[in-house]
């Protein structure tokens, strides 16, 4: 009888591991801003860790957006399901267009350059440190590249010492569309002091890289996020007034194999004049 009660309990165990991996959630954003000339819908998605979610495409195509925007860590730093991961771009570009940019897990790979090569030849708009313009709006990605493991130790040391990136918010700014920042790390909006984006005039930043902080406690909320530590501020949601920052909790996971409380999440962004 123990033996069967504790199958039980263990199945129980694995199913609930697989819903809080595998359910994914839809989160939508009404924003309405003044420096736009049309309304457009924008889907964001993050942190896919090199697993082809199906689920995602069915959801994305029922949302019809105007753009795709990718913020990085498509494909793990093992480059596993690369070949798998490229297939999926493509059902995504057939979409809508993809604006993608880098995030830690790409820029520790040996083949980072032929893999930017290869996501350029089926269809992505990669984009490092570079401005694209469409017909909606303006788009700067950033290819921040500050999440070496050296990265990491020197940010615990307190001895980081982080990009200027000023000369590519200037050239944003001259945009008379809608202006939107692609960045892996959500902490450079207000988090990094005098190089911070916030300080710049621009109207979205989209972001992911926390996870959602992986766990999500009641009562506590998200418990970890590389680059933040303990309990992250920037792990989700939506920060600031002008401009705004929105971050994506993310679809897949990292080294670590488990999200708790945490859905994999699409954002699903309407952009209207105000």
């Amino acid at each position: 009888m123990i033996y069967a009660i504790i199958a039980v309990i263990l199945i129980i165990i694995i199913l609930f591991c697989y819903c809080q991996n595998n359910i994914i959630d839809t989160t939508r954003y009404n924003l309405d801003f003044t420096h736009t000339n049309k309304d457009f819908k924008i889907v964001h998605l993050s942190d896919f860790h090199s697993k082809p979610f199906k689920k995602v495409i069915e959801k994305i195509k029922n949302e019809k957006p105007d753009i795709i925007c990718i913020t990085g860590d498509f494909i793990n730093d093992k480059c596993k399901n690369k070949d798998k991961m490229l297939c999926y771009g493509k059902e995504l570009i057939s979409i809508a267009p993809v604006y993608y940019i880098t995030g830690n897990h790409e820029r520790r790979l040996d083949n980072f350059d032929s893999l930017m090569q290869e996501l350029s030849k089926i269809g992505f708009n990669v984009l490092q440190n570079e401005i694209a313009e469409t017909e909606f709006c303006t788009i700067l990605g950033m290819d921040e590249n500050q999440a070496d493991f050296d990265d990491y130790k020197a940010r615990r040391n307190g001895t980081f010492v982080y990009k200027d990136m000023s000369q590519y918010f200037k050239e944003l700014e001259k945009s008379d569309k809608f202006r939107l920042v692609l960045s892996h790390f959500p902490e450079n909006f207000e988090g990094i002091k005098e190089l911070n984006y916030s300080q710049y005039d621009f109207e979205l930043q989209l972001s992911g890289h926390a996870h959602g902080g992986q766990w999500i406690m009641p009562f506590i909320g998200p418990l970890f996020s590389p680059g933040q530590g303990v309990f992250p501020k920037y792990a989700r949601g939506s920060f600031g007034k002008h401009p705004v920052m929105i971050v994506s909790r993310g679809l897949g996971n990292s080294e670590f194999p488990l999200r708790l409380f945490n859905h994999p999440e699409i954002v699903v962004i309407n952009v209207k004049q105000q």
